[in-house]
């Protein structure tokens, strides 16, 4: 395009986005008489303040309403006062390592499963990610494919993903397949309980590694090359290296991917609702699984006491929320 009609090009454009803006301007000066500079900054916040106070804070109000009353109907108005009752039901425990003496034993089945899931997953998860980024940070061919292919799982459905592995893991499965073919016996990867909790967290990896791969290969790209320059004229090993430059220098990014891994791994619901249905028995029953049945799968539904479940599960993702920020406010403060 020519500079001159570049230039005139400009001038329409602005011309017609300055149009809204003076358009706006009577309302916005008397705004201004009458609200003053100090509170105007609140007109422009309100909308989303409204949002948020209507799609996260007033079901958090409604969620508390229902732990509170009992009764199958979905009504507030049509339901009673129970007080603590849905909390005292399944608080009530002779011993908490013993699920089968707690009066809803599903649910501390569930916060079992969940209490070997979570660190395992996480573990797990960062320790692949962390690999896969070091890896993939390097000179390699093809670095760009091998990036897209680790990512590639974040972009499908949870469904579409647990589909994917039903289809490999099951009895008549492709998996079971080749082992026929090989002249060995089938092997019950999900009807067998600590392969089918075993495959759960291998599933969830799979499907999540590389979103946190990508956070960690930003963190590695930020560590000034100077550094590994000098270590690699100090004829420092490997190993010192990553000890010395890349862990503590990747430290505040590995922090965010272990609380963002953990609130994940609390919260994990579908891939292994498809997988497995939380079996077999209730070998892979996950906390979120088990409010969503007692809310909306089994009958008579009980909202009462899976809403009570969901706000004890909402107090733990909160205190992880504020570990985070604890953490994060004393990393700047050192």
């Amino acid at each position: 395009m020519a500079p001159g009609l570049e230039d005139r090009a400009k001038a329409v454009l602005g011309a017609v986005a300055a149009v809204p803006a003076r358009a706006l301007e009577p309302a916005m000066v008397f705004l201004q008489r009458v609200l003053g500079m100090k509170r105007l900054p609140w007109v422009f916040l309100a909308p989303n303040l409204i949002i948020i106070a209507v799609f996260s804070l007033l079901p958090v109000l409604v969620n508390v309403v229902y732990s509170m009353t009992g009764g199958e109907s979905l009504y507030p108005t049509q339901r009673h006062f129970v007080g603590l009752f849905n909390y005292e039901t399944l608080l009530a425990c002779d011993n908490y390592l013993d699920p089968s003496t707690c009066t809803r034993d599903l649910f501390w089945r569930a916060v079992r499963n969940s209490m070997w899931f979570v660190p395992l997953q996480v573990t797990i998860m960062i320790g692949v990610a962390l690999a896969t980024a070091i890896a993939l940070n390097r000179r390699i061919r093809a670095r760009g494919f091998f990036r897209g292919i680790f990512f590639f799982p974040v972009m499908l459905s949870p469904v579409v993903v647990a589909m994917t592995w039903v289809w490999l893991l099951q009895r008549d499965g492709a998996l079971n397949g080749l082992l026929a073919g090989a002249g060995m016996p089938a092997v019950s990867w999900l009807t067998e309980p600590s392969r089918a909790f075993k495959w759960s967290i291998f599933v969830t990896v799979w499907a999540h590694m590389g979103f946190y791969m990508v956070i960690l290969l930003a963190g590695l790209q930020s560590i000034p090359a100077d550094l590994y320059e000098a270590a690699k004229m100090d004829r420092a090993s490997p190993w010192r290296v990553f000890t010395r430059i890349t862990l503590p220098l990747l430290k505040p990014v590995l922090l965010v991917v272990f609380i963002l891994a953990v609130i994940r791994a609390v919260q994990t619901f579908d891939e292994i609702y498809v997988l497995t249905g939380g079996g077999p028995g209730s070998a892979t029953k996950m906390i979120v699984h088990y409010i969503y049945e007692t809310g909306f799968a089994v009958m008579p539904r009980n909202y009462g006491l899976a809403a009570a479940a969901s706000l004890l599960l909402g107090l733990v993702l909160f205190g992880f929320t504020a570990l985070q920020m604890r953490l994060s406010r004393g990393g700047r403060d050192a």
